[in-house]
């Protein structure tokens, strides 16, 4: 009954909300989601900067998360990249000197806060040729009037940054009268024109009086409140912002201090000044606001224009609104065709008669501009989520909950969706399908949580990495040792296949192929496996079981790799000589040389070759039927079979015991090749010994398997953001409700990416080999074009 209930209720669930129904839902969300956030932007205005300065909110603790874009976080050789030759002038009273001493910290850690606190301070970075100055000003009088006046009238240099700001000196010597604060009206406004001067040809930042913590304040200061500060605060906001010429050269206000002072001021020593954490968090702001549209680093979209579109994309975008065009037009075309060429009755006999048309050729050319019309929309929305200053991005922050708790509603949903498989062999179909499934499910939860922080679960994801590269060696080996089949269309469809979407991607995003870094990683070791195998002698299972001696021949092909394999892992040179060749080169560099791509191939470079031989020695036992592969029996004898199961699950805790005892990364990283695969062989185990685990498999994980390549793709731009490194926000201020939304319109993209996929692999790959190595021949002259424009555009940034 609970059973029968079960499938009824699956079925309901079906009727009423198909795969088509849920992607009419998606591009309705997604068209009202870009108008929002349009209007959003033209009511609000869409520089970032202003949100930077302004707004935000902590992300746990110490992590800073302002509106709408994400803060870089700035290493000292960045920052004195950025400030190379330049000046910066921070004035003001001691809150400001903290701001500097923070600040002259990004660019070297080493600085002490030592000298006279009521004096001028000088900071030099003779290397970088920086200069950052503070200077004693503790009051908006005369004295700091005339410093700016010689900046703007006089013969010394301009600094290229000034970083001003003071009011509680004011009121502590006047006992906060009001009188003090009248004169404080008065000599800002006067020095405003001259900072707005100063603000055509440098960075001018004003900062706005932090609250203080009125408890912890010493009798001296107890007429300093948080009623005056905000007194204060609100007449520099008018009187800055009041002037008409400030429009074009504007003094920013450096309010977001106040909001980050209120969660933190109660830690303060004295409760006047802020702790050493919150000044970090403002210094890092400021570093944000001047350099990001200096170094435009990937996680740092404050501030960042939106990058211009590059000739290729630009030509990418007149071949998708072609295809769009040319789609229109032809169902126009076809449609009046229909109607002229509908059944008609004959009068004389009263039956229909048929016309005789030929519209083969014509649907699949329809079918092909179909196809990329609908990935023209879907790159549209890609370039808008990751490109455009359109959608928000916010950064990552990692809490166990964040990772968790998500994995354990994918989990209940994964056994809700239990079916009985069609075969109960090892690693079959389905099964393969379900384990790509849930691994990549978990993979999207640890990348969007910034689980890579936590090292047990980075450990145990780089399993999950390396399982798929297990099944890539196991998958391909099997194929080849049983089919036999070394064609020219076999392989350029699982090239196509694997490359496609990436290699759109590339085109539309501006992005190397080694950024989507799994593709390449991928497509290399099938070119690997397939060139192990193809090579003479060609030895299959066919041709091995006439004669024992085919077995060692495979043996010595597969101890030959492992050889390569070896040498290149321990020779870091020759393996970045290989791949720093033209034209692979332009494959495999990123940011201008191959080391990721070593690292990325180093770190997984065995378990393909255990997949290979684990294939080959359970094809072999299957062949001899030593395993027992019926519904519901264990593969082996009952003893056997229980000792394998003990032994399994020993070394899948083992494994995870170890790598939750990590001290870090780079050692486990070390150890990691040569011991991924117990983990890897202990689940297979564990997941097939027993007939009743063997028998069933999740529909639900199944179902995300077969679109596993996809969506381990599109994540990094409609799902993540900023290549990855952020969060895409589509509903701001409410996160649970942004992760729903954002995460079924990916799943649906990724979803009609594989069909648009498998739609274009039948015409572009033809089964005539004639026909192939002509498509060949045009795909090989459009990657040459691709080079060469490539190429063109390298000599234009440059």
């Amino acid at each position: 009954m609970a059973a029968l209930a079960y499938t009824l209720g699956k079925r309901e669930i079906n009727h009423y909300f198909s795969v088509r129904s849920a992607k009419a839902l998606a591009l309705g969300a997604v068209l009202l989601l870009a108008a929002c956030h349009a209007a959003l932007r033209r009511y609000r205005g869409d520089d970032t900067c202003e949100y930077l300065l302004s707004s935000g909110r902590f992300l746990g603790e110490k992590v800073w998360q302002p509106h709408s874009c994400m803060m870089h976080k700035y290493k000292n050789s960045e920052a004195k990249n950025c400030l190379l030759d330049k000046h910066i002038a921070f004035i003001g009273d001691s809150r400001i000197r903290q701001l500097f001493y923070s600040f002259v910290k990004l660019i070297n850690p080493q600085v002490k806060e030592e000298g006279n606190k009521h004096g001028n301070i000088l900071f030099e970075d003779k290397s970088a040729s920086i200069k950052v100055d503070f200077l004693w000003y503790p009051e908006v009088n005369g004295s700091m009037k005339q410093r700016i006046k010689s900046w703007v009238e006089g013969s010394i240099a301009k600094p290229h940054v000034i970083v001003a700001g003071a009011a509680t000196w004011s009121i502590k010597i006047h006992n906060g009268s009001n009188e003090a604060l009248t004169q404080y009206k008065i000599n800002i406004t006067s020095i405003a024109p001259l900072l707005e001067k100063l603000a055509k040809s440098s960075d001018v930042y004003w900062v706005l009086q932090d609250p203080v913590y009125e408890d912890m304040l010493s009798d001296s200061r107890k007429m300093i409140t948080n009623e005056k500060i905000d007194a204060y605060n609100e007449a520099a906001i008018s009187i800055l912002n009041s002037s008409s010429r400030n429009s074009k050269a504007k003094v920013k206000v450096f309010s977001v201090s106040k909001l980050i002072a209120q969660e933190t001021i109660m830690q303060s020593s004295d409760g006047l000044h802020l702790p050493e954490s919150s000044r970090e968090t403002s210094a890092m702001i400021l570093m944000n606001v001047y350099c990001n549209k200096i170094l435009k680093p990937i996680d740092g979209s404050c501030c960042q224009p939106q990058p211009p579109l590059t000739l290729i994309q630009k030509l990418a975008f007149c071949f998708f609104a072609l295809s769009i065009i040319g789609y229109l037009i032809l169902s126009f075309i076809n449609r009046n065709n229909h109607r002229k060429n509908k059944p008609c009755t004959d009068m004389e006999s009263g039956e229909e008669k048929k016309p005789v048309t030929n519209t083969s050729p014509v649907s699949t050319l329809e079918t092909a501009l179909h196809s990329f019309c609908k990935l023209g929309l879907i790159m549209a929305y890609f370039y808008l989520c990751d490109r455009a200053n359109l959608f928000m991005k916010e950064n990552k922050f990692y809490t166990h909950s964040s990772f968790f708790i998500p994995i354990i509603y994918i989990l209940v949903l994964g056994v809700f969706y239990t079916e009985n498989t069609k075969e109960t062999k090892m690693l079959n179909r389905e099964q393969t399908d379900e384990w790509k499934g849930w691994m990549q499910l978990v993979i999207l939860i640890y990348h969007i949580s910034g689980a890579s922080t936590f090292l047990p679960v980075y450990m145990h994801v780089r399993v999950l990495v390396a399982a798929y590269l297990f099944q890539t060696g196991y998958g391909h080996f099997s194929y080849f040792w049983i089919k036999g089949d070394f064609g020219l269309y076999r392989v350029c469809q699982v090239l196509f296949r694997l490359n496609f979407l990436v290699v759109v991607l590339c085109i539309v995003m501006d992005r190397p192929y080694q950024f989507y870094y799994f593709v390449p990683l991928v497509t290399v070791w099938f070119m690997i496996i397939y060139a192990t195998l193809a090579v003479w002698p060609q030895i299959v299972q066919k041709k091995a079981n006439g004669n024992c001696f085919w077995h060692l021949g495979l043996l010595l092909k597969l101890i030959s790799l492992l050889m390569c394999i070896y040498f290149l892992a321990n020779s870091q040179g020759v393996f970045e000589k290989i791949f720093s060749l033209w034209p692979l080169s332009t494959c495999f560099e990123l940011n201008g040389n191959v080391y990721e791509w070593w690292f990325r191939w180093k770190l997984d470079r065995y378990v393909v070759f255990h997949g290979m031989i684990f294939a080959f020695i359970y094809l072999a036992l299957q062949k001899r039927q030593v395993l027992s592969e019926g519904k519901g029996e264990p593969f082996f004898s009952n003893k056997i079979s229980n000792v394998l199961l003990f032994i399994s699950v020993v070394c899948f805790l083992t494994y995870s015991i170890w790598a939750s005892s990590c001290k870090n990364k780079t050692e486990c990283n070390e150890l990691h090749p040569s011991v991924s695969v117990v983990q890897i062989l202990a689940f297979i185990l564990i997941r097939n010994i027993p007939g009743y685990a063997r028998s069933v498999y999740s529909s639900f994980f199944a179902w995300f398997g077969r679109i596993s390549l996809e969506l381990f793709i599109c994540q990094y731009h409609i799902w993540l953001a900023a290549d990855t490194k952020g969060i895409l926000v589509l509903i701001p201020g409410n996160p649970m409700l942004n992760i729903i939304v954002s995460t079924f319109i990916f799943v649906c993209v990724a979803h009609e990416i594989s069909q648009i996929t498998n739609d274009l692999a039948q015409m572009v790959v033809p089964k005539d080999n004639a026909t192939l190595l002509r498509r060949l021949l045009c795909i090989a002259g459009f990657f040459s074009g691709l080079l060469f424009l490539s190429a063109i555009q390298d000599q234009s940034r440059h």
